[in-house]
């Protein structure tokens, strides 16, 4: 093994150790999990990219009033004692929420691709004394957490902004343990206007060996929430062997 992959590691082991807010800040915050397989070799999306315009959806009140947090806990069954990926964290608005429903046996991993984001999020975890919130960063095509860390895992309004969907859903995978599952929040509107198809979704994830659970339409503004159980070793595909879906914008 190379030194870069002992270290990487080395720095996993510690980072879950130690959960929580005395993990946070610039010099601290890093990847969990060496890099997975690259993004070359996974077709491109064959549809726009949303661009990371923000670290939040809208306002968190606002949120709060439709009980956001609470509905997707309930549709994923999320019970104390469980370690739930918030992918595409920002500014925190779940991982927050998630922290004390998942009290002190249970872990959130908040992940993000923006550093600067999980910066400020680590502040936010710290000024709230949350003690079972783990920051990990990622990269476009790679959560790059350990393996069989998550009992579930939500990406709330942000499929849309992967860049690398294919390569992100395969990599994501290994994360999550068997009986996972993983929820997608988005409206139904196309990708360049940061939202993403519920077909579209669907035809992607079902592209990686993804299997649809079931759709849920959240309170209000909200949008769907998509629930899938993960591959297994078993039945991943060659990520050679994933074919990019059309662009279905516009259709139902």
């Amino acid at each position: 093994m190379h030194g870069g992959h002992l270290i990487a590691l080395f720095r996993a082991a510690l980072l879950l150790a130690v959960l929580g807010p005395t993990c946070a800040y610039a010099a601290d915050i890093g990847y969990l999990a060496p890099s997975g397989i690259s993004a070359s070799e996974f077709p491109s999306p064959q549809r726009p990219v949303a661009p990371i315009v923000s670290p939040g959806r809208s306002d968190e009140r606002h949120r709060d009033s439709l009980d956001e947090t609470g509905e997707i806990a309930r549709r994923l069954v999320l019970k104390p004692g469980m370690t739930v990926g918030d992918i595409g964290a920002g500014r925190g608005y779940h991982t927050v929420r998630l922290s004390p429903l998942l009290a002190s046996k249970g872990s959130v991993i908040a992940e993000d691709v923006t550093r600067d984001y999980l910066i400020e999020l680590a502040k936010r975890v710290e000024r709230l004394r949350l003690t079972n919130v783990t920051l990990a960063l990622g990269e476009p095509h790679d959560p790059r957490l350990p393996a069989s860390s998550l009992d579930a895992a939500i990406l709330v309004h942000m499929y849309h902004e992967i860049a690398q969907p294919y390569a992100f859903l395969y990599n994501l995978a290994p994360a999550l343990k068997p009986g996972a599952r993983i929820g997608i929040v988005d409206l139904e509107r196309p990708t360049s206007e940061h939202g993403t198809p519920i077909e579209q979704l669907r035809c992607e994830a079902s592209a990686v060996g993804y299997r649809e659970i079931a759709t849920y339409q959240l309170a209000g503004d909200g949008g769907y929430l998509a629930v899938f159980s993960p591959p297994n070793k078993e039945n991943r595909k060659s990520p050679r062997d994933i074919v990019a879906c059309e662009d279905r914008a516009g259709t139902h």
